[in-house]
């Protein structure tokens, strides 16, 4: 989250319930003389309950010249069973990617500390720093945030990595046997087709480093027009080797998603446009952006509901599952 997501902040005096232990951890990695101001929840997240927190020094208190001034943290805790199921490794990969993105042209967080086992805090947690800039969601300067979107992609996925710092390989998010279709559509064999292409064994590719959600709930912006500037890429906790189409894929489907088909289609072109290197061959490209397309099969509800709370109440689930089944149309259309 950054710095100018105020309307998605909520109670800044959110009570101690839940958290009381976290605080405390909290405030004894801070520097001497300082203390948590205010804490604020932060909406637009699925996996995971993510808090501001201001601090500031202690009124009459010694600090280090240049480092008084008041600042501000962002504190991700996982809640959910499922992913405190498997908070340590999420949460332990995160923080290694904040460590091995520190120095470079990615604008990524820096780490402040980490519990991921929750050994001293009520729920697994990840502190780090609050980026500049805020999601952008709407309609307007979409042409422009997709090719700045174009653009960052290609900066990570160019990233050279030594082979002992490599995250895990990638992971499909769905499979055949898995995959949810729409209870009722006029067109059945669109779907069919779909989950047929990804029956066969992944395609050849070469490997590089991939973010793994990277979609614009994910990107923060600040500006407007030509000034609309990246800001800031969040939410490193399902970050992969593999194919660079699989990144480009998952963004697409979300442009396609919030705010069209013929969005989610051009992004493929900005990316290579930037210098980016997809699959050769059409089908090998079909499959890595239909295997993604397919996870969020029906009607991508579990993006869908942080993208609501921050303001897309248009997204219905009828919507979202009209708008899938044309993407995955028109990628036939153009790669089938």
């Amino acid at each position: 989250m950054g710095e100018e997501e105020r309307s998605a902040v909520a109670g800044v005096d959110v009570d101690d319930s839940g958290w009381s232990h976290t605080r405390a951890w909290v405030e004894g990695s801070l520097r001497p003389g300082e203390r948590i101001r205010a804490v604020q929840t932060l909406r637009g997240g699925w996996t995971s309950q993510m808090r501001r927190l201001d601090v500031e020094r202690i009124e009459g208190s010694q600090g280090i010249p240049g480092e008084e001034e008041p600042y501000s943290l962002v504190l991700r805790s996982f809640v959910r069973p499922f992913f405190v199921k498997h908070a340590k490794g999420l949460l332990t990969r995160e923080a290694e990617i904040l460590q091995l993105l520190a120095g470079t042209a990615v604008p990524a967080a820096r780490l402040h500390g980490v519990d991921a086992s929750a050994e001293n805090c009520d729920h697994p947690s990840l502190l780090m720093s609050l980026l500049p800039g805020s999601v952008r969601l709407d309609a307007p300067d979409i042409e422009r945030r997709a090719e700045l979107l174009a653009r960052q992609l290609a900066v990570i996925h160019g990233l050279r990595v030594p082979e002992g710092d490599r995250p895990r390989t990638y992971q499909a998010w769905t499979s055949p046997e898995r995959v949810r279709l729409p209870e009722s559509s006029r067109r059945m064999d669109v779907w069919q087709r779909a989950v047929e292409v990804i029956r066969r064994p992944p395609p050849a590719h070469r490997s590089c480093f991939l973010h793994r959600d990277f979609h614009p709930g994910n990107v923060l912006f600040t500006g407007e027009g030509a000034g609309l500037t990246v800001t800031g890429v969040v939410d490193w906790v399902e970050t992969s080797w593999g194919p660079a189409d699989l990144d480009v894929a998952h963004c697409s489907t979300a442009l396609a998603l919030l705010h069209g088909v013929p969005v989610g289609m051009q992004l493929a072109d900005r990316y290579l446009a930037v210098g980016g290197t997809l699959s050769d061959a059409p089908a090998d490209h079909l499959y890595w952006r239909v295997l993604d397309a397919l996870a969020f099969a029906p009607d991508a509800e579990k993006v869908a509901e942080p993208w609501r709370e921050l303001g897309r109440t248009d997204l219905t689930p009828a919507v979202l599952t009209q708008r899938l089944e044309d993407y995955l149309e028109a990628l036939f259309s153009r790669y089938g």
